[in-house]
């Protein structure tokens, strides 16, 4: 089940204190956009505004609503608020959710990279990169945030990415772009 830590309770209690509407608490949000990645989000949830398949947790301050058809995504997630020179904000962490069966494989060489080398890079843009798929040596990714849609998303591709996976990891071969750069949609599972 999810854990909110101290800090992430302290700030979520007070931007429930700045809405100008009344809440009872916040919504954690999760699916699962690939074999590699769960996107998460959060939104206020208004006074009785909870669903009837909603499993609920009380906080000291504020109530935690959570869809009982995504809990296991939450399974082993902590939530927490961080501070850094790109600014401050929310931040999931699920080491369980890297699925058991590609342990071992080239996709879980290439995650780390992804997550601490390209996207902090990438992130000073507004950008952020997800792996989506692995087949034999072919990184297949997702630009979203400020490199979707973005004039130098080749470039950023081919000349950062690609170079940043192939130094780190020699298998690579190539790294392939499946982001519909014009609406936003992922057309790799499409």
């Amino acid at each position: 089940m999810l854990k909110i830590t101290q800090v992430a309770q302290e700030k979520i209690s007070e931007a429930i204190n700045r809405y100008t509407q009344p809440v009872d608490g916040l919504r954690v949000l999760a699916r699962r956009v690939s074999p590699f990645h769960i996107e998460y989000g959060l939104a206020f949830v208004p006074k009785n505004g909870g669903k009837d398949n909603d499993h609920v947790t009380k906080y000291d301050k504020f109530n935690v609503y959570i869809d009982k058809e995504i809990e296991d995504l939450l399974d082993e997630t902590s939530l927490n608020f961080e501070d850094g020179p790109m600014g401050s904000g929310f931040k999931f962490e699920n080491d369980a959710a890297f699925p058991e069966e590609y342990k071992g494989t080239l996709a879980e060489k290439v995650v780390p990279v992804i997550e601490n080398q390209i996207n902090p890079q990438v992130a000073g843009h507004g950008g952020s990169i997800r792996l989506i798929d692995v087949k034999d040596t072919k990184v297949y990714v997702e630009l979203g945030g400020g490199c979707q849609g973005c004039g130098m998303a080749k470039q950023t591709l081919k000349n950062g990415i690609e170079v940043m996976l192939k130094e780190a990891i020699p298998e690579v071969t190539e790294v392939i772009d499946v982001t519909d750069h014009s609406s936003g949609d992922n057309p790799y599972y499409k």
